[in-house]
């Protein structure tokens, strides 16, 4: 179900903690395994459960507790605005409303292109600098501006293209 690189990037997570504590890893191979697949499947749940010899239901509530996690197919970029309020105030209801504007979609949807899924999301930590958001959950982007939101969009469709050459 994983390749073999990603067990052994599991297999890392799981040597960090005691011996039978397996299920401690849970959250980082959930985050592999979601970097391979794209995306958290039924069935992925099931095989991380299985190979960290846990109940489906319990990483299965891991997966749906944290916004981080997708349980269904998102876009090669999903971009995630703070819209709680510190960023809410400084900008982040409408740094949200014109990526909705420019994508054409709303949130927890994704273009017709495949290229970008628009989610909402909590308190990123870094309400000093707000507006925030995230690029696949990994990129942290601060002080977005219409300008600066523009400028990412044009970035991501030209390294999308670039990569696909």
């Amino acid at each position: 179900m994983l390749s073999p690189e990603a067990l052994a990037r599991i297999d890392r997570e799981i040597a960090k903690y005691p011996a039978g504590q397996k299920q401690s890893a849970v959250m980082a191979a959930l985050r592999i395994a979601q970097e391979e697949k794209g995306w958290l499947s039924e069935e992925t749940i099931a095989f991380v459960a299985d190979y960290l010899e846990m109940p489906p239901v319990a990483v299965y509530e891991v997966a749906t507790f944290y916004n981080m996690y997708d349980l269904t197919p998102v876009g090669k970029y999903k971009l995630t605005v703070c819209t709680n309020l510190p960023c809410a105030l400084s900008g982040g209801y409408h740094a949200a409303e014109h990526l909705k504007e420019r994508l054409g979609i709303d949130f927890n949807e994704t273009t017709p292109d495949g290229l970008f899924t628009l989610k909402e999301g909590e308190c990123m930590g870094a309400c000093g600098d707000a507006p925030v958001l995230l690029v696949n959950n990994h990129r942290m982007c601060c002080r977005m501006t219409r300008e600066r939101l523009d400028a990412l969009l044009e970035t991501l469709k030209r390294q999308a293209t670039e990569n696909t050459q």
